[in-house]
């Protein structure tokens, strides 16, 4: 795989995080940001580095693939690089990393909300924010919000995340932020959370994030490849297409992610390990493959 994060860089990044702390508040003030979300082809391609604070980690058979920051971030460099890669959805770890690797420039940045629903924690469907909130998205001129709203009919916690998400979308509207909502219902089986992939579930959460917080105006949401039209048909807002957990058949995700991005309510992709952590390891090589499958459904 190709490497861009050289030991002289990492050991600059380190030293600039050890001495000189106020580098982050420059980096941030000093970022040169793209004057708009879309793409001139009307599309949005993001990659995506906020599980590792949710401490989702596993990759395959991997289950620490992600803890491993130094080849994290080379890997975020490997994708970024790409022109047809618009930006990155991150935690305020990883932005500020790739920020001082001088890596966001004229890029999309989309900050990660709430992290606080830890994989596999018995509170983790109570999805506190622990990331960023609103004010310091726009105090650290950053393009939106992305927030995680499972909903579990059996768990009780999935109602004050729902309402923290509709706090969060009627706040980052204030300030003409995007809000990103990723609605995703699940149900427990056997003490085990597993996601609900039948067009009706879907739908259903489709239209319940669609109408949290006190306007849709600034809303986005980010929703699994489908291949029933009735769900998205049930908004008129923007989508982006997540990645998911990798499959392990790149040819599958990519067919599957083309015949979604196909619908006219979607604008693009938001991926992450399946991308970062590819079978074989060639980072540049999948991420250009999803950038040309995203080129031929647009």
């Amino acid at each position: 795989m190709t490497t861009l994060l050289t030991d002289d860089r990492w050991r600059e990044l380190l030293h600039t995080r050890a001495t000189n702390p106020g580098a982050v508040r420059q980096a941030y003030a000093t970022r040169k940001r793209r004057s708009k979300l879309l793409s001139d082809s009307g599309t949005l391609f993001l990659v995506a580095a906020d599980h590792p604070a949710r401490g989702a980690l596993g990759v395959g058979e991997d289950p620490l693939a992600m803890a491993d920051r130094r080849t994290l971030l080379d890997r975020l460099l490997v994708a970024l690089a790409n022109p047809a890669v618009d930006g990155l959805l991150g935690t305020p770890d990883v932005v500020e990393e790739l920020l001082l690797l001088g890596a966001l420039h004229d890029k999309v940045v989309i900050g990660s909300m709430n992290r606080g629903g830890l994989a596999g924690a018995d509170w983790e469907i109570d999805d506190r924010f622990t990331g960023y909130d609103a004010a310091s998205l726009i105090d650290c001129g950053l393009d939106g919000g992305k927030m995680l709203l499972r909903l579990v009919d059996s768990d009780p916690g999935t109602i004050p995340t729902l309402q923290a998400c509709a706090t969060a979308v009627t706040e980052l509207a204030a300030y003409g932020l995007m809000a990103m909502v990723e609605p995703l219902p699940y149900t427990r089986e056997g003490g085990k959370l597993m996601l609900q992939k039948d067009p009706a579930s879907l739908a259903r959460a489709v239209t319940v994030a669609s109408g949290i917080g006190t306007t849709s105006a600034h809303t986005w949401l980010k929703l699994p490849s489908t291949d029933s039209p009735e769900v998205l048909g049930a908004t008129t807002l923007p989508v982006v297409i997540l990645g998911g957990v990798p499959s392990g058949d790149p040819a599958g995700d990519l067919a599957s992610w083309g015949r979604t991005l196909r619908h006219d309510v979607v604008r693009g992709l938001v991926v992450g390990r399946t991308l970062l952590y590819p079978p074989g390891g060639d980072v540049g090589s999948a991420v250009d493959a999803a950038a040309k499958v995203l080129e031929a459904a647009k």
